[in-house]
């Protein structure tokens, strides 16, 4: 027991450095994704942001380091007939294979996620019925959580959840809380293009468009990029913070290109799920049969943590 627990609490702290790269699709079609890992389970949540509290996470999971690209989009489609609809970015910088998949609505996000599950034999994250409508998950399906039912516990990658997709901006390995997600409690310095730290692509001209999404700014601590600015993103929580209603608004996060503002952890938006005027990026899991392990272990590290400060 002593060393199944100094395994769990070393894998929470030096999961923080890993960097992994999912592959998919086949052929001329083939992509890969690559993630970073959020560590320090069971962290305690930050009473400053918006929703409040926010930001805990049980458990070590994977984030997209950049937003979904075109490419992926188009390749994705290629693949598997998914026929997902980006804005047309003629008039906003153009529709270069790099630039983030812009214009997608949340049922076209979650249908790009069902796919990279299904092409790695893993259960769909997201259901939907014989007509293509989205459906919540029920206790006769295999996989169903009654504490999430928009997920199946069984799939490996999924859209992020507000806490998910928060922590990995606005957070730290070491616990510390920014305001913005380039580490800093100032706002980033704007700029069209670049990698730079604590910058962001925002404040920008309209006719400016995004970035590409290796180019749009400096990393969070976590080591992601552009949670700040290019283009707001698509969460998986309910706008209300529970995921119980099919046809509710869903959270948006982490302001655009050509906004000046919302890029703060106190901000957050809520977008139709029929709204075509957003991104993306993916979380995932090590592995999903490991969740209830991990589950554990951020208990038994958070509880480790408790004893030691007092």
């Amino acid at each position: 027991m002593k060393r199944l627990l100094a395994v769990l609490v070393l894998s929470g702290l030096s999961a923080q450095a890993q960097t992994i790269t999912e592959t998919f699709g086949s052929g001329a079609n083939q992509f890969t994704i690559d993630f970073v890992t959020i560590g320090n389970p069971g962290n305690a949540a930050d009473t400053t942001g918006s929703p409040n509290p926010v930001g805990s996470v049980g458990y070590i999971y994977n984030l997209g380091k950049y937003e979904i690209s075109r490419d992926l989009i188009n390749k994705a489609n290629n693949e598997a007939g998914l026929g997902i609809a980006m804005r047309d970015m003629s008039n906003y910088g153009g529709n270069g294979a790099y630039r983030p998949a812009d214009g997608v609505t949340w049922y076209d996000a979650v249908r790009f996620v069902n796919l990279l599950n299904t092409s790695q034999g893993f259960s769909a994250a997201y259901k939907f019925d014989s007509g293509g409508n989205f459906q919540l998950w029920t206790a006769g399906d295999v996989g169903f959580n009654i504490q999430n039912p928009f997920r199946n516990k069984y799939a490996k990658f999924w859209l992020p959840s507000i806490d998910e997709w928060y922590k990995g901006a606005y957070g730290s390995p070491g616990g510390k809380w920014y305001k913005f997600a380039t580490g800093t409690d100032e706002a980033p310095i704007a700029i069209p293009s670049g990698t730079d730290s604590n910058t962001a692509v925002y404040a920008q001209s309209a006719s400016q468009g995004p970035s590409n999404v290796t180019e749009a700014g400096g990393l969070s601590p976590w080591g992601t990029m552009a949670q700040n600015g290019n283009v707001y993103e698509w969460m998986e929580t309910a706008y209300d913070g529970v995921n119980d209603d099919v046809g509710e608004n869903r959270d948006i996060r982490g302001g655009y290109w050509a906004s000046d503002g919302n890029l703060a952890s106190y901000v957050r938006g809520s977008g139709g799920l029929g709204t075509g005027g957003f991104g993306f990026r993916v979380a995932s899991i090590p592995e999903p049969s490991s969740l209830s392990l991990l589950l554990a272990g951020g208990a038994v590290f958070a509880a480790i943590r408790r004893r030691r400060s007092v």
